[in-house]
């Protein structure tokens, strides 16, 4: 559980910690040790990167799309107002519901690859730090 935190906050993590430990030394030594074990770890490091660089190219690609959907409203608002057939509704209806799905289809990837990748490497650095 320790571990855990300070993978996901690390300096938070390490100050939190740290007040609950401002009665027992022993016990904050433990905890500065536990740290220090897992910010040696390489994988600890392989973690970080992998975790930053999907979380980075999720984020970007997220921004790629709402952003490329509002430019899209902004000077081609004629072909979003294109009826679709001979209905009511125009293409910009369903453009814009991919837009609200791609960002639950994107969690579901990070989502995916946290529990598939990212899990076990996790408990492998937990493992290694007891």
């Amino acid at each position: 559980m320790v571990v855990v935190a300070l993978i996901n906050l690390p300096r938070l993590s390490y100050v939190l910690f740290s007040k609950i430990a401002v009665g027992d030394s022993r016990m904050r030594s433990d905890i500065d040790a536990l740290i220090e074990r897992v910010r040696r770890d390489p994988e600890f490091h392989e973690l970080v990167r992998k975790r930053s660089r999907l979380a980075w190219g999720l984020s970007a690609l997220m921004m790629a799309i709402y952003f490329g959907f509002i430019l899209f409203v902004a000077f081609w608002p004629q072909v979003l107002g294109a009826p679709i057939g001979s209905g009511v509704t125009t293409i910009g209806i369903p453009l814009g519901l991919c837009v609200i799905v791609s960002a639950f289809v994107l969690s579901g990837v990070y989502v995916r690859r946290a529990n598939t990748e990212f899990d076990p490497l996790i408990h492998r650095i937990i493992e290694r730090a007891k």
